[in-house]
């Protein structure tokens, strides 16, 4: 179940990184990889394959002398998958055929180093070692004249350039898709939408307000108003130090659609410094719903809805018999 997941996971990649047929060959034309390549590379084929357990352990062994590498060796389960995969991958290295279903098998396991928190250096570093014995080895015992043995090794070497372009740009999307993920997330912590009744929203700002966060602020509010079908909105700008006219008049455009999306914005806590400096810049609040705090608000915006707060009998009273 685990493995169908990753297949699908590894096809969707592939999809996203634009790796269909023609951009495999395109990959393949640009390391040089040619019919007279995969010739010689047949002629080293048995001496891979013959050594391609020595060769899968002594990759591992190359990670092992890593500190970066421990989350993956540590972790039985991710390790014996990286070793399967890193033998199919070395069996396949030297099979001639590198076509969809290989790179699909090397985006495998490029997504399974990024599960295991590889990261390029660490892994070209093992790599270029095995790199380093696989060569060795074809130069000592393959049954060519040393010449040939060498040209083999530099045919095999091309599809080992392809190999690292496929494993690091999928070490690289995989870390970009992180950082977006935590930008997103940093993104709804600053612009939260939070409801406090039935169609009362509530929008605490705190911080800088720059343009771009401005209009974060107007699409999570828009689209809270949409999906709570909110009537009415609670802006409080407490915690905001300075307001520039961008960014008020960002404000007064996010009221105005807020009303045409049928929701009224109360904006609360205007300190007196923001609001000297916005009538210093001229800008025309004549508009704007504002009370001094962020409790004034909330409750303008209850008497909106039709709720009636009651003050009732104080709960040290009652328990002591006090009237």
């Amino acid at each position: 179940m685990a493995e169908q997941f990753e297949q699908r996971e590894s096809l969707a990649l592939m999809h996203q990184m634009g790796l269909n047929s023609g951009a495999i060959e395109r990959r393949r034309e640009i390391v040089g990889l040619a019919a007279a390549d995969l010739a010689r590379i047949a002629t080293i084929k048995d001496l891979v394959l013959r050594r391609a357990d020595d060769y899968c352990a002594s990759f591992f062994d190359s990670l092992a002398t890593f500190a970066e590498a421990r989350p993956l060796l540590h972790n039985t389960a991710l390790f014996d998958r990286a070793r399967r995969l890193k033998l199919d991958h070395l069996r396949a290295l030297a099979s001639g055929e590198y076509d969809t279903q290989y790179v699909e098998q090397r985006i495998e396991l490029g997504l399974l180093y990024a599960a295991a928190g590889l990261d390029n250096r660490t892994f070209l570093g093992a790599f270029l070692a095995l790199v380093k014995q696989i060569g060795a080895d074809i130069m000592q015992h393959a049954s060519l004249p040393p010449m040939d043995a060498f040209e083999a090794f530099m045919s095999l070497q091309k599809v080992i350039f392809f190999d690292i372009g496929l494993i690091v740009d999928v070490l690289v999307a995989q870390r970009e898709r992180v950082i977006r993920q935590q930008q997103e997330a940093i993104r709804e912590l600053s612009t939260p939408v939070l409801q406090l009744r039935d169609r009362l929203l509530l929008l605490p700002i705190i911080g800088v307000i720059d343009t771009y966060r401005a209009r974060l602020i107007t699409e999570n509010l828009l689209e809270s108003i949409r999906a709570n079908r909110a009537k009415v909105v609670v802006m409080d700008v407490t915690g905001v130090a300075t307001i520039d006219s961008r960014v008020a008049n960002h404000i007064l455009q996010t009221v105005t659609a807020a009303r045409l999306m049928g929701a009224r914005v109360i904006v609360s806590g205007i300190s007196a410094p923001v609001a000297q400096s916005l009538i210093s810049l001229g800008i025309e609040l004549g508009g704007l719903d504002a009370v001094s705090d962020l409790q004034g608000g909330i409750e303008v915006a209850e008497r909106n809805l039709g709720y009636r707060v009651t003050q009732g009998e104080p709960i040290d009273a009652r328990v002591n018999g006090v009237n």
